[in-house]
């Protein structure tokens, strides 16, 4: 069966592993549609920082011969994918979209790296984002801003801006995104995608340039919940080399993708989550929580949320990271990341640690929650995307309007709870996104309950109009 580059590339990963099982097409086919695809798009969009077209192809022809002689290996073997520029590749330049690292080449994979080469993923190149990720915008960086593939006058959001683009205008099947504060699911929302920030722990941060190690999460970024569980499991699981890793069993959520379980209890957390929204949002949140809870046959059951009262671990962790990075290049750093960075410096290690306790404590109490309610549904987002040209040519409206970008998901990653974005509507050509939560350790539930939502109402299925 003969298909155009097009075709292949609005497949979802999971179609495209189908078609290779099948031999409709090949790996080497998949990998040149995307590469033409990029070609094509990246001008507009600015995605991808670096593209290893050529690596890409000869890992494709491998995974074909492994193909042909019956060594498949899963549903990632031959699919193209691409990677967040904080993710180390060996041998590939890793800049997080700073000029401090622009000539970084590592000399080892991050674990994800590894792991999904031991699955046998194409790897298509690396992706632009906020510079270090320390921003919602995706505007701040040395490399330039990502462009949304919905409208390209405005923001994708941050700080995983590319990976967003690059999966939403079919340059890629998936990637790899990391969240500190909503960097996953913010972008995922804004270009119409489906974003995974997994339980804090379940994915391992070996070998990726850390924001604040206390809130990162490493995740997938991919077109619906089903593909987002491929990727899941492939990344998934115990890493000695990271000390916030979980030693926890982890089973395929992949596999159990259509087996939600029955009796669920929906919750609503309004407060806070559900104020001030722009009126598209609040309609198309409105209309898909009413669709969840017909899917579920269950009553809304309201729930607050606890809110974290400091931002002490948030400045200081960053600036420890920096700090020695700071003495030799503070000239080479954006001008708004160099002002986050230095908000950490006058930290003391008592203040610190104290309000790491504290958050060990909310962290342990919140789970209570999950008594009354098993999933919990937000907006993911509280306003539509802003316009790129406002966000760059009004320094001093930046920061607040990443914090209003951002307030829906910061909670999350407070919390650690894993907590996926799922489109649920759209205004004008710009998508739209519902937020849901579950107990950590039950990443396969809220895979499970995103999954049916997308079934039910296919906004999953719509895609950008880019040429």
């Amino acid at each position: 069966m003969s298909q155009s580059k097009t075709e292949l590339t609005s497949l979802t990963l999971s179609e495209a592993a189908e078609g290779l099982r099948a031999k409709h097409f090949s790996s080497r086919e998949l990998t040149l549609a995307c590469v033409h695809r990029i070609e094509q798009l990246n001008p507009k969009l600015n995605a991808f920082i670096t593209v290893t077209a050529e690596s890409a192809l000869q890992e494709a022809e491998h995974a074909d011969r492994d193909i042909q002689r019956g060594e498949h290996r899963g549903e990632l073997h031959g699919i193209p994918i691409a990677l967040k520029d904080l993710v180390d590749t060996a041998g590939v330049r890793t800049t997080a979209a700073s000029a401090v690292f622009k000539d970084r080449v590592p000399e080892r994979d991050a674990t994800v790296v590894r792991r999904l080469r031991e699955a046998g993923a194409i790897f298509l190149g690396k992706l632009n984002l906020h510079e270090f990720a320390y921003g919602g915008s995706g505007v701040i960086s040395h490399f330039g801003p990502v462009r949304n593939p919905w409208d390209t006058t405005k923001t994708t959001g941050g700080s995983s801006s590319g990976s967003a683009a690059a999966v939403a205008s079919g340059m890629c099947y998936a990637a790899i995104g990391t969240d500190t504060a909503g960097s996953i699911r913010l972008p995922a929302s804004f270009c119409g995608i489906t974003g995974l920030k997994p339980s804090y722990g379940l994915v391992s941060a070996s070998g990726v340039i850390p924001l604040s190690w206390t809130y990162d999460h490493i995740g997938p970024m991919t077109r619906n919940a089903r593909d987002a569980a491929i990727m899941l499991d492939a990344i998934a699981g115990f890493d000695v080399e990271d000390p916030t890793s979980l030693q926890a069993s982890y089973e395929s959520s992949a596999k159990a993708i259509d087996a939600l379980p029955q009796g669920l209890r929906l919750g609503v957390a309004r407060k806070f989550f559900c104020e001030e929204l722009d009126s598209a949002v609040a309609d198309a949140f409105e209309k898909a929580l009413g669709v969840l809870a017909k899917l579920l046959k269950t009553l809304i059951i309201e729930v607050e949320l606890p809110l974290e009262q400091t931002n002490v671990v948030r400045i200081a962790e960053p600036y420890a990271f920096h700090e020695e990075l700071l003495e030799k290049n503070a000239n080479l750093y954006q001008t708004a990341t160099l002002q986050r960075i230095r908000s950490g410096e006058g930290v003391s290690a008592t203040k610190y640690l104290n309000a790491r306790r504290e958050l060990e404590k909310l962290r342990r109490a919140s789970v209570s929650i999950f008594d009354k309610v098993d999933v919990i549904a937000t907006p993911t987002v509280p306003c539509l995307p802003y316009e790129i040209d406002d966000l760059i040519n009004n320094p001093d409206q930046l920061r607040p309007k990443e914090l209003r970008m951002l307030r829906n998901t910061r909670p999350f990653n407070t919390l650690g709870w894993p907590t996926i974005t799922v489109p649920c509507g759209i205004s004008g050509h710009l998508p739209i996104g519902i937020q849901l939560a579950v107990v950590p350790g039950r990443d396969g539930l809220v895979l499970q309950l995103a999954h049916l939502f997308e079934q039910t109402t296919k906004w999953a299925t719509r895609l950008p109009i880019t040429s």
